[in-house]
Order: structure tokens, then C-alpha cells, then sequence
């Protein structure tokens, strides 16, 4: 299994990367973690020829304002869009007119699933639990190949975060906010409470991705958090876009 970070960027696209979104390539699928405008890269690592998923976390725009490029893709084996309870209804206003092309248009079968109450209806393993942030979010943890990957993002520590995160072979997190910042009204993760996260959950291998385009707004500063978070996990990675991690 591979994971390839597609944008790597909170809030706008900067020098440092794109928004948010990550390929995780499977033998048998193709998933895709929230759709920020990193997501027009996906054809440069995915053909079509399995099918595609779109896991979305939540719908602030630096997670969903790629969707307006699926045009470009051709899916042969469809693509299914996954989000939390009023995705078809929220989606269905935001891919359409007058904004872009109408799911119903584009060149490939859409499905829509509404996490997690058809999660049965997924061909893999998979565990959402809602998160803390100012809107709603959802979690996930998949279990593929034979490994479990965890996707936290857009949230403050909490115990379902935790919960997801348990002895996960790769835990993805957000970084938006800089070393020792806080935020009780707006939650967000910094490279310390990543680190803890990691650190209590048993996690083997901890990434960071979403860095607030406004705080890290150069390549130093990821590399600064970084620093913070391997204090606190030493088995500790910074994402930037087309960064490819292997899971062992």
C-alpha cells in the first residue's frame, strides 16, 4: 500500500502546496482522503482502471474545492464520494450548476454514501467516528491490506481521535496550528498534541498534513514543527505535496 500527498496545505494554496488531499493506492482501490485542489493531480497516479473513493472528512472548501476538477478524470469503474450524514444533499448543491459540471454529467457512474450508516455498502473495512471542530467532521480508520491507516483532521484532541488512532500502522493528522498555539474556539491540532496523539494511541508511524497556509509559509517552519512532534513521537514525518510513504 502506498500514500501519496497530493496537497498538503490548510485554509489556500501557497508556494508550499496545494489544499488538502492524499491517494491512498491499494491492488484493489483507489481512495482518495478529503478533495482540496491537491486532488487535480490524481491522474498523474491513478488510471481508472480500479475503482476510485472519495472519503471527505467535512466540507469547509480547502477539503471539497477540488471536486469542481472531476471532470478532467475518467473513472472506468466509478467513483463513490463518501461523507457524513447530508452529503448527498450538501454535494448535490456544490458539484452542479451554476458552480460546475453536475455529478450527473460527468463521464463516469457517482455514487454517494453517507458515513457511517451505509459503511456496509464499502468493499473495505472501514470506522468513522465524528471529531471536534467548529463544523461537523468525521474521522476515519481503514483497514486495508492488512494495515490500519488513521486520517484525523480538522479537529482538537479528543477521545474519538484517539479512539480511531489506536495502534494504527500510519496515523495521518492536520498541523494547522505552530508549536504550543491554541484555539479553543477554532480546534486544531500542533505539532505537540499530534505527537501526543500518536504517542497514546500506539500508533507505529505518524505523518503530518493540512499546515495552515497562513502560519507555515515556508518549507523551514514545517520542518520546525516536525522537530516539535518527533520530541514527543520520534517516528515522525512532515508531508509535502508528492511526498510517497510505503507502509512495511
Amino acid at each position: 500500500m502506498e500514500i501519496v500527498f497530493l496537497g498538503t496545505n490548510g485554509w489556500y494554496d501557497s508556494a508550499t502546496g496545494s489544499t488538502v488531499c492524499a491517494l491512498v493506492r491499494t491492488r484493489r482501490f483507489d481512495i482518495v482522503l478529503d478533495a482540496g485542489n491537491g486532488i487535480y493531480k490524481l491522474d498523474k497516479y491513478c488510471d481508472g482502471t480500479k475503482p476510485v473513493f472519495i472519503l471527505l472528512s467535512h466540507f469547509h472548501l480547502d477539503h471539497i474545492a477540488g471536486l469542481h476538477t472531476l471532470v478532467k478524470f475518467r473513472f472506468k469503474k466509478g467513483l463513490t464520494i463518501c461523507g457524513h450524514k447530508g452529503t448527498r444533499r450538501i454535494l448535490g448543491k456544490f458539484i452542479n450548476s451554476p458552480f460546475t459540471v453536475p455529478l450527473r454529467q460527468l463521464p463516469y457512474p457517482v455514487k454517494i454514501l453517507e458515513l457511517p450508516a451505509e459503511a456496509k455498502s464499502l468493499p473495505f473495512k472501514i470506522s468513522t467516528l465524528p471529531l471536534e471542530h467548529a463544523d461537523p467532521v468525521l474521522g476515519f480508520r481503514l483497514d486495508l491490506e492488512g494495515k490500519v491507516l488513521a486520517y484525523c483532521t480538522d479537529t482538537g484532541y479528543c477521545p474519538n481521535a484517539l479512539e480511531l488512532a489506536r495502534g494504527a500502522d500510519l496515523l495521518i493528522t492536520e498541523c494547522a496550528h505552530l508549536p504550543g498555539e491554541t484555539n479553543p474556539g477554532w480546534p486544531h491540532f500542533n505539532p505537540e498534541t499530534a505527537g501526543k496523539l500518536a504517542n497514546e494511541a500506539g500508533a507505529k508511524r505518524l505523518v503530518l498534513t493540512h499546515f495552515s497556509a497562513a502560519r507555515y509559509t515556508t518549507p523551514a517552519l514545517r520542518a520546525m514543527a516536525l522537530r516539535h512532534a518527533r520530541k514527543v513521537f520520534p517516528k515522525t514525518a512532515a508531508a509535502s505535496d508528492g511526498l510517497k510513504i510505503l507502509t512495511k
